[in-house]
């Protein structure tokens, strides 16, 4: 993995771009000779580490600034820093059927609140998948509408509804047992996945796949042959997109369900040995697919080293002693290399794995008949684009 800092740039990247001019030479203002002193690429690479929100709040200060967040090169160098800055993002319902609250955790920001919810969309929906700064969100009230958004900066799209019937008929939304989304740089795919079963029935063998690609606008249909019955066993609400695949936990089986986009193709990773033994959760870390182990006392982390021989490494043994109290219902969410973000009924934990220091992030006071960990997704701030 790249050892370079979230601050630093390649100088041919920078040298092969256009130079940002927030204030060209011909309108220069002698009062601001300080300011423009700066480096473009400085200047750049300080406000790379703004908020989306101050950025687009600090498009009013000049007609190049306003350009700021369409800036292909600004774009890249925000993303990749934001990269480095795990989030959670949470839904919070004051009651149960009230549209729910949108809530952000950074580690050195602290929680705040989306306006109002993702109420912009005009639906009720419901958080099914998050990637890169993307969530894919499904619709209560209409079946079979799903949106794909950006909150941070409200883009959205909604997908095309797929005329095929539903891939399952299940307990308890009807929705497909694997919900999936893929974000690649401008490009995106969902994923809905799952045995079909007839009304009635019992699961059949036939393992339906329907891929949405946003290149195209539209749904990619493929039948594969499964002799067991995923639903039962598919950890529904933590999947992992890395290297070009969309990754799922199955608890039961002790391997991990891989789909390749790019060939269309099913295929399972085993888990290290001997960690079906107790609560497993899956997990990304820096570009890499991870899976953390829990036990009464210590939380193992797992790292992928290799794909083709299957060559996992325990990187962490983290202690749980100072939290011992919340460990039977503790679920880790998301982490990094430095950070780890957890969940509970009511809050949300954050471990900074170098100081070894637990950090209360958020805390529930009211509302939330759910846990938290039920509705708790990675997250990440980004200027992607889905419309």
């Amino acid at each position: 993995m790249p050892t370079t800092s979230s601050t630093t740039i390649s100088q041919q990247t920078i040298k092969s771009h256009h130079r940002f001019n927030p204030k060209s030479s011909s309108n220069m203002n002698p009062n601001q000779t300080q300011t423009n002193s700066i480096p473009n690429e400085l200047l750049l690479q300080i406000l790379a580490h703004l908020p989306i929100k101050s950025i687009f709040k600090f498009k009013s200060v000049s007609k190049q600034f306003h350009s700021l967040p369409k800036d292909p090169y600004f774009i890249t160098l925000h993303n990749r820093v934001s990269s480095k800055h795990p989030m959670v993002l949470i839904e919070v319902s004051e009651s149960p059927g009230s549209k729910p609250t949108i809530i952000s955790i950074d580690y050195e920001m602290g929680s705040s609140e989306f306006h109002l919810g993702l109420c912009w969309l005009n639906d009720r929906v419901r958080v099914r998948a998050s990637c890169n700064g993307l969530i894919c969100c499904a619709s209560v009230r209409d079946k079979g509408i799903y949106y794909v958004c950006n909150p941070m900066t409200r883009e959205f799209r909604v997908l095309p509804r797929c005329l095929e019937r539903n891939v399952t008929r299940f307990y308890p939304d009807g929705e497909a047992t694997l919900v999936g989304l893929a974000c690649d740089g401008d490009r995106f795919s969902v994923v809905l996945a799952g045995n079909h079963r007839s009304f009635g029935h019992r699961p059949e063998k036939r393992f339906v796949c329907k891929v949405y690609d946003s290149t195209t606008n539209g749904w990619r249909k493929f039948i594969t042959i499964q002799e067991e019955d995923f639903s039962s066993q598919i950890s529904r609400n933590q999947v992992v997109f890395t290297r070009g695949m969309l990754h799922w936990l199955m608890i039961k089986s002790s391997c991990l369900l891989v789909l390749e986009l790019g060939n269309d193709v099913w295929r399972r990773l085993a888990l290290p040995v001997g960690i079906n033994e107790c609560r497993v959760y899956l997990l990304e870390m820096d570009g890499c697919v991870s899976v953390v182990q829990i036990t009464d006392a210590w939380m193992n982390i797992w790292l992928l080293r290799d794909y083709e021989t299957e060559e996992w490494e325990m990187v962490d043994k983290v202690s749980l002693r100072c939290i011992r109290g919340m460990v039977p219902g503790i679920f880790p969410i998301c982490q990094n290399s430095e950070i780890m973000f957890l969940a509970t009924y009511k809050r949300v934990l954050a471990y900074h794995k170098r100081t070894k220091v637990w950090k209360e992030m958020y805390t529930l006071k009211n509302g939330s008949a759910l846990p938290l960990w039920f509705s708790a997704h990675a997250f990440r701030s980004s200027f992607t684009s889905c419309s």
